[in-house]
């Protein structure tokens, strides 16, 4: 079968790999017919997510066809369409029974202290190989596949098998009330879904925070009040919007890949030497292995940068939700003001299987359309240049889906 292989940082192929097969008597193989490409994979071939194993193949968003199943699979068939939650959990540990599969102590054959299963993942993670590829082999299918409504289409489902549950659980872990400001740090696809959860609480009151003149648009015309940190300091700028008081929630949709400022006034402030040297050293200790090819698999040079503006602007009291992926080998976080100001801080992989449901309900009933967030849906055989594509930041790049096995190609 054709997949995308992980062969080094700044490394990827498709190549011709050999097909999975059953090994569990749990397990199903998923004919993909649409995958898709997430800055979650983009922290792996950047190497600012270490420790990724040669050969892996890549993705963790994908809906299919159940192709293939293990001896005792009960809820499945050779024929169901499925969508295919991006984290794994056994579905009977005393975690997955409070619906925290991410936390699940039966997935990872590395231990149930090794962390969070998700497919296309780091030695960490399990290895699972991923879902761009045109099979993928699913353990524990019973606790994890959903299968997807004959009212509804592949591409109409292919944001539920991650980033709308993530961005459903990061609203969800700000706790929102009517009267909330929120600010949306990072308009990428999960910051797009944040914004247009946010809308489904009715809210109103929504900040969103950028530097991509195409993302910024995006959300602008979702509804929310735009900030380009390039342009004015965004702690000052969401201050002057909240009379002083920053806004009551915060949400990180960016992650171990953020980017200072490069332009406009706020570049003074990170000509600060002690600040640099931070972000030097925080890049250096995340991303100790680089592999950077003509503007491609570019490490972010703040990591730290969202979660120092999070805890500078959001009010005393508030809540920071955060959504955006850190590593261990980031160990700079500002403690002691977050603790000054009695802040709340949620974080954590996505349970995606709790949630799926729900926004299956949300599909149907026309409350969400994925239409408005694609803006490139190609073929599979694409996916090399798609993610060069993407890794830039390029105008209109913001969320890329592919086809293949016959998927849809309307």
């Amino acid at each position: 079968m054709k997949a995308l292989v992980f062969r080094g940082i700044g490394n990827i192929s498709l190549e011709e790999v050999k097909d999975p097969v059953i090994q569990d008597e749990k397990d199903v193989i998923v004919k993909i017919t649409v995958s898709a490409i997430c800055g979650t994979d983009l922290h792996l071939i950047r190497g600012t997510v270490q420790n990724m194993k040669t050969d892996t193949i890549l993705g963790h968003e994908g809906v299919g066809i159940v192709e293939e199943v293990g001896s005792n699979v009960q809820k499945f068939k050779v024929g169901d369409r499925v969508i295919i939650p991006s984290t794994i959990g056994c579905g009977h540990c005393k975690y997955c029974k409070q619906e925290i599969y991410s936390q699940c102590d039966n997935a990872n054959p590395n231990g149930k202290e090794a962390g969070t299963v998700y497919f296309g993942g780091p030695k960490e993670s399990g290895p699972l190989n991923g879902m761009q590829a045109e099979k993928v082999l699913v353990p524990f299918a019973d606790a994890n596949l959903i299968k997807i409504p004959n009212d509804i289409t592949d591409e109409q489902v292919i944001l539920l098998s991650d980033i709308l549950p993530t961005a459903y659980m990061a609203v969800e872990n700000a706790d929102i009330q009517p009267d909330d400001t929120v600010a949306v740090f990072g308009c990428g696809p999960v910051g797009q879904l944040v914004i247009e959860c946010l809308k489904k609480y009715k809210h109103k009151k929504i900040f969103a925070i950028d530097r991509i003149k195409c993302r910024l648009e995006m959300a602008q015309k979702n509804g929310a009040t735009i900030i380009n940190f390039d342009e004015v300091d965004p702690v000052k700028e969401l201050k002057n919007l909240t009379n002083g008081d920053g806004p009551t929630k915060v949400i990180d949709a960016v992650g171990i890949d953020a980017q200072q400022p490069q332009h406009g006034g706020i570049i003074n402030y990170f000509k600060n030497y002690s600040l640099k040297k931070q972000f030097s050293q925080e890049v250096a200790d995340v991303a100790p292995h680089r592999n950077e090819d003509y503007g491609n698999w570019v490490p972010g040079d703040g990591p730290s940068q969202v979660l120092q503006w999070a805890v500078d602007v959001v009010s005393k009291n508030g809540i920071i939700s955060i959504i955006g992926v850190y590593v261990p080998a980031l160990r700079f976080f500002p403690i002691g003001k977050a603790m000054g100001k009695n802040l709340t801080i949620r974080m954590g992989d996505c349970n995606h299987h709790k949630y799926i449901p729900k926004l299956i309900q949300w599909v149907q009933s026309g409350e969400f359309d994925s239409k408005k967030f694609v803006t490139q849906k190609l073929p599979f055989e694409m996916i090399v240049d798609a993610y060069k594509h993407f890794d830039k930041r390029e105008d209109k790049w913001i969320k890329v889906i592919l086809t293949l096995n016959g998927g849809e190609n309307d």
